[in-house]
């Protein structure tokens, strides 16, 4: 996805779907292939993410003076971030191509999503070039890099686009020569692209990111929201709860008894810790499990039996006393 052909085959391919009733039911191979790819599940964090967007990039439409207002999407890691990142970028992608559909005979669609990766130990030069081979702007070894900003910012004008959607920021550490390099040049970036940036990275408040001058100018700029581990309550509500019935209500699998797994919310929660990354692994992985094995449930001695990723695996972990 960090070329415009991926992004536009991602964003307008339809995503995975449940199964609806009175639908014929789908193979065990078309289930294992649903449960491995599954659907987005909409939590708070994606919601809050969509309305900002959507705020902010309306704010800055006709601001051209200075940079526009931002956003940073933090938090630990497999909290969901990155899936957040992608949905809102999808929906504004597919809202824009409804309203302006390219003109017939057109060869080009406009591209009013980019997605960029920050690449590990990024330089100013190496983060433009990612920037450059978004949309296939020709880069040659000779030019430097204010030559590819310059070729940059005339293509992305001309394509439209209009959200730059920027991941794994917290690689960057503008207390290094090289990271101050790159952070003045996302800033350029910012003040020169008529697009709303949005960083994701992992608990960017806690990294140099934010410190410093150049981390005042960011975060006076943009606003901050927290993709954390979803709490067991929140008041009267039990959002964790909702997300897991959210899960269960997807699942293709033939004999599981809805109702199951919010019951085993508590276990689910103290076992993932709150973190949606780990808790959609956790029942997919289970899913896939009861259709190979023929149970076609899920219960909790199956989700006993799934090994979770490390970081979660390491939390449930028994602490030694010294």
């Amino acid at each position: 996805m960090t070329t415009w052909q991926g992004w536009h085959r991602f964003a307008t391919t339809d995503p995975p779907s449940p199964p609806r009733p009175g639908e014929a039911p789908r193979s065990a191979d078309e289930r294992l292939a649903y449960h491995s790819a599954f659907v987005t599940i909409r939590t708070p964090a994606i919601s809050q993410l969509a309305a900002q967007v959507r705020t902010l990039m309306i704010l800055g439409r006709h601001q051209p003076t200075t940079a526009r207002p931002s956003l940073i999407v933090t938090g630990p890691a497999a909290a969901g971030k990155t899936t957040a990142l992608l949905n809102v970028g999808r929906t504004c992608h597919l809202a824009h191509t409804r309203k302006n559909p390219p003109p017939p005979g057109s060869a080009h669609a406009a591209a009013p999503v980019a997605y960029v990766l920050v690449p590990p130990g990024a330089t100013a030069k190496t983060l433009i070039t990612e920037f450059a081979r978004y949309l296939g702007i020709p880069v040659t070894t000779r030019m430097t890099q204010t030559q590819i900003t310059d070729a940059v910012c005339h293509t992305y004008t001309q394509a439209g686009v209009q959200l730059v959607l920027i991941d794994e920021i917290h690689r960057l550490n503008p207390r290094t020569t090289t990271g101050a390099q790159t952070a003045d040049l996302l800033k350029d970036l910012t003040e020169r692209l008529p697009a709303t940036f949005v960083y994701a990275g992992i608990d960017v408040t806690d990294t140099p990111l934010f410190t410093g001058t150049r981390g005042a100018q960011l975060a006076g700029r943009a606003t901050l929201i927290t993709c954390g581990p979803l709490p067991a309550r929140h008041g009267k509500r039990e959002p964790f709860r909702d997300v897991i019935t959210d899960i269960e209500n997807a699942l293709d699998l033939h004999h599981h008894k809805p109702g199951t797994l919010p019951r085993h919310a508590p276990y689910l929660h103290q076992r993932t810790a709150g973190r949606i990354g780990s808790l959609t692994r956790l029942i997919r992985q289970a899913a896939i499990t009861a259709i190979y094995d023929g149970t076609e449930r899920i219960t909790k001695a199956a989700l006993d039996a799934v090994q979770l990723d490390h970081l979660a695996e390491q939390h449930n972990r028994p602490r030694r006393s010294r």
